[in-house]
């Protein structure tokens, strides 16, 4: 017999992975946003922002 799907947990695990996704998101455009502060010519194709250090 099959089992009962988990919709709930299935539906966090997606929050949780939008959530993650959204973070990253903020944290790039924060360090852009700081480096364009600082003069860094942010606009250039092979600008990359700053690796995240607490990985």
């Amino acid at each position: 017999m099959a089992r009962k799907p988990n919709y709930s947990f299935e539906r966090m695990e997606r929050d949780k992975a939008d959530a993650e996704k959204a973070a990253r998101k903020a944290a790039a455009k924060l360090a852009k946003k700081e480096a364009k502060a600082r003069g860094e010519d942010v606009d250039h194709p092979d600008w990359q922002p700053p690796e995240d250090e607490t990985a």
